[in-house]
């Protein structure tokens, strides 16, 4: 029976050390199980799992593989590791895979301690570690005259069934409100490096306001109009109706407001970088908004979206009559338009990402391979599979596993 060996070369970093070990482990014929690698600040840490078919062998390579070391100033350990326990090894990596994200503005050891301690309790293995971000200079923090956005996120592999899934989404929710870092958790799949398809609400998601309260407050019905809206986005009442109720208050605006209005109101932050990362890779993207087709129309040019649904206000005599044409884009609607898109572009609901802040976006959020609450209402953040609130919409290119060398629009990108 050949034997099975575990090498793990630790040191100073520098040019040629796979090149070296694996020349030198060739030489006897060894098979390679598995290799793995990773460098922190100028240090490496080399792992290589190898079998050797002819047991006489082992000797040899032990003294040659300290040998070597000693002469590279490198720290090498080998250990025997039993057939059995290969086995076992290997038929555990067939268990179910999950993907938790952390990203914030910075990440501290507290934040990774409460959430590795919440994979522990759940009887998980943490598989892989790896650093999406970019490293976080600490002097240079300004770049022509302002500060800059710095982002740190780091990804977690995770092996096997948590105990008590329900319990595992709520405390990785906790840790996100009390330690102010944003969490996705989802299962790893055949899609989750093949989705396709990003669909957006628009209002407190791709823009910075709701468009219906800024028509209000030019039509002089601010405070009543904002006051419905605020119960229709905690849920508390119906959408389809209390949308009626506020477009009827806008009865009488003139049309021409609503060009105007349009480039006025701020994109969210990050919402650029992340439109023309997508577009770079090929993404589609599409906006499912309960607002209304002339903001819509105007951002889908802006941003070079694909698709756009939304509601159409009625207009008479180039007035705002306080109806809508056609029928109401409401929660349901948002669900089955993405839907139908993912139809159009051939695609599974696995393969496509939704994001939205309001209750509304619940039913689109939960059937999207990956739903992400964006700066959401609690009752969102819950059952969403990935939050963003602590950074900007370009959040979302790490939580679908993007390294900061791939961000990039327009010749810029993130630090």
């Amino acid at each position: 029976m050949s034997d099975i060996i575990l090498i793990t070369i630790s040191g100073k970093d520098r040019k040629g050390i796979n090149s070296h070990f694996a020349h030198m482990l060739s030489q006897y014929d060894v098979n390679i199980l598995d290799i793995g690698q990773s460098v922190i600040h100028e240090k490496i840490l080399l792992g290589i799992l190898v079998e050797i078919p002819d047991p006489k062998d082992f000797g040899s390579i032990f003294k040659d593989m300290l040998y070597e070391g000693h002469q590279m100033d490198l720290h090498v350990d080998i250990k025997s590791i039993a057939n059995h326990r290969y086995e076992d090894w290997v038929s555990g990596q067939g268990q179910e895979r999950r993907i938790i994200t952390l990203l914030g503005k910075k990440i501290t050891a507290r934040q990774i301690s409460q959430v590795t301690a919440v994979i522990a309790g759940q009887d998980l293995n943490i598989d892989q570690i790896s650093r999406l971000s970019g490293r976080i200079p600490l002097r240079h923090t300004q770049q022509n005259g302002e500060r800059l956005k710095t982002r740190a996120c780091i990804q977690l592999c995770v092996r096997g069934k948590p105990t008590d899934l329900p319990t595992m989404r709520g405390k990785l929710m906790e840790i996100s409100a009390s330690t102010g870092i944003d969490l996705s958790f989802h299962m790893e799949s055949g899609y989750s490096k093949n989705r396709k398809l990003v669909v957006f609400d628009m209002d407190s998601t791709l823009i910075q306001a709701e468009v219906i309260d800024e028509l209000a407050k030019i039509a002089g019905v601010g405070e009543k109009v904002a006051a419905i809206t605020a119960r229709a986005m905690k849920g508390e009442i119906d959408f389809k109706e209390s949308f009626r109720q506020r477009v009827a208050l806008l009865k009488g605006l003139p049309a021409s407001a609503l060009e105007r209005l349009a480039p006025t109101l701020p994109l969210s932050e990050g919402a650029e970088l992340m439109a023309a990362t997508l577009k770079d890779l090929g993404y589609k993207l599409g906006i499912l908004s309960g607002g209304f087709t002339f903001m819509g129309s105007y951002l889908k040019k802006k941003l070079n979206f694909d698709y756009m649904y939304a509601n159409e206000l009625d207009i008479e005599t180039g007035k705002v009559t306080g109806n809508v044409k056609g029928d109401i884009v409401d929660g349901e609607a948002k669900a089955r338009l993405l839907r139908e898109l993912a139809q159009k572009e051939e695609i599974s609901l696995e393969q496509t990402i939704a994001v939205g802040d309001g209750a509304n976006d619940l039913p689109m959020l939960t059937i999207a391979g990956l739903g992400v609450a964006f700066n959401a209402k609690p009752v969102v953040k819950q059952r969403a599979t990935g939050t963003i609130s602590n950074v900007g919409l370009d959040g979302l290119l790490y939580l679908i596993g993007l390294h900061d060398r791939e961000i990039n629009a327009n010749g810029s990108h993130l630090p």
